[in-house]
């Protein structure tokens, strides 16, 4: 499946309204990697080549794709009759304990659909749901499918941005979304990213930049242009 569509989550931070433009600067490449997925916005928006791997931290975001790519009828099925009230996002929030990897998944895909901002940090994900600007429940099924379709034989994993970035092979092309340096992180995401990962980053980059390319999003602040001052810069 080569065609575009839209990320299955709501993600903050995610590159959504700018994943025509970075796509454009994207060149050529027969292996694609995303360290920090997210929802891979950017992923699901180009063709996809002969390989694609996506990696994020967050274990229970991984749990929820695969769940989609490998499950997606038994997803459509648990999360068959749900409506999007304040009640049940309360409920999923605080009281429903999953049991399995698929209401894991599920769970999280309610969260993630119903939250403002598809903020997935447990202790400030609210209520966030609206008719007009969000994906109706009756539309979550076609949404799973096409998204389960476009996940065929893409790698998923869980693991730290530095192993991603050396078991990458050689000529591979990574789109790196990592945290912006200057971000709330404990707001927004499940997992910090310390500034001692942002350097770790710029080194590993360094490290393995003649054998790999790479596009780079990040806030524009001077430390970053310090980390980065080796790469040629966009605006």
């Amino acid at each position: 499946m080569n065609q575009e569509i839209n990320s299955p989550f709501r993600y903050a931070g995610g590159k959504f309204y700018a994943r025509k433009l970075i796509i454009n600067h994207i060149p050529r490449h027969d292996y694609y990697v995303e360290p920090f997925a997210g929802g891979a916005s950017v992923f699901f928006a180009k063709s996809k080549v002969d390989r694609n791997w996506l990696n994020d931290i967050d274990k229970d975001l991984v749990n929820c794709l695969t769940i989609i790519r490998d499950h997606p009828n038994e997803l459509i099925g648990r999360l068959k009759g749900e409506v999007a009230t304040k009640e049940r996002h309360a409920y999923y929030k605080n009281e429903y304990k999953p049991k399995t990897e698929l209401e894991s998944a599920a769970r999280w895909f309610y969260i993630n659909r119903t939250s403002y901002s598809g903020i997935m940090n447990i202790q400030n994900c609210y209520w966030g749901y609206g008719e007009k600007y969000s994906m109706r429940p009756e539309n979550w099924p076609r949404n799973i499918l096409r998204t389960s379709t476009k996940l065929q034989d893409v790698k998923l994993t869980s693991f730290d941005f530095e192993k991603v970035i050396d078991d990458s092979p050689d000529n591979s092309f990574l789109f790196i979304d990592p945290p912006y340096f200057n971000a709330d992180q404990e707001k927004f995401y499940a997992y910090s990213f310390e500034n001692k990962d942002h350097f770790r980053l710029s080194k590993i980059l360094k490290k393995h930049n003649s054998r790999l390319k790479f596009l780079l999003t990040y806030d524009d602040s001077p430390e970053v242009r310090e980390l980065y001052d080796w790469v040629h810069a966009m605006h």
